[in-house]
């Protein structure tokens, strides 16, 4: 009965905490969205993507993703020029626009990091973890997980250079579902 109880409750906080949210999975069409730029202005997904879209949730105080900052630069310049597009998304609430404009410009990011309010688009996928990656082809999700298998340390897996390569190569990716690790994104409490 103890047991029981306790599994109860367990999952009535995963629910509860976001964890236990289906999201969208490799498959699932993508519908559009709104970000904002760090700026404050609405942009749409639409005008975003590509054939090919990489959407990374990031952030600026998490330990992890910051380890992540030189691959996901170097990811960028070597698929971009390929026509993938990249979309860098910021969901925690606790990182405001002006700390993320300042961490992609300390960090030197070649690209645009955009504000997730109210976590709608963190919610919509099921993103859990920063960093965490999605890459859409045709309008559905082709791949979801990690970028690599190593936080530090000596990378076995290039879990998203190996997924792009494929989709660049018009095949599904072999490993189309990695799991993500990283820092929880900071929701805005509902009440």
């Amino acid at each position: 009965m103890k047991t029981r109880m306790i599994m109860s409750v367990c999952l009535a906080l995963l629910v509860a905490s976001g964890l236990g949210a289906a999201g969208l999975k490799v498959g699932s069409t993508v519908e559009n969205f709104t970000l904002k730029t760090v700026d404050g202005k609405d942009v749409q997904y639409a005008e975003l993507a590509g054939n090919i879209t990489v959407l990374t949730f990031i952030a600026t105080q998490c330990p992890i993703s910051n380890d992540y900052n030189e691959r996901m630069k170097a990811i960028y310049a070597d698929y971009h020029p390929k026509g993938v597009k990249f979309v860098f998304i910021n969901s925690n609430h606790t990182e405001p626009a002006a700390e993320v404009k300042q961490h992609a410009a300390s960090n030197g990011f070649q690209f645009q990091v955009y504000k997730d309010p109210g976590n709608v688009v963190a919610d919509m996928f099921g993103a859990q973890f920063t960093p965490e990656v999605y890459v859409v082809k045709g309008g559905k999700v082709a791949y979801h997980g990690r970028i690599d298998d190593a936080r530090k340390g000596e990378i076995k897996d290039h879990s998203l250079r190996n997924a792009l390569d494929a989709l660049l190569a018009g095949k599904a990716p072999a490993a189309a579902e990695t799991k993500a690790f990283g820092c929880t994104i900071k929701r805005v409490k509902v009440s």
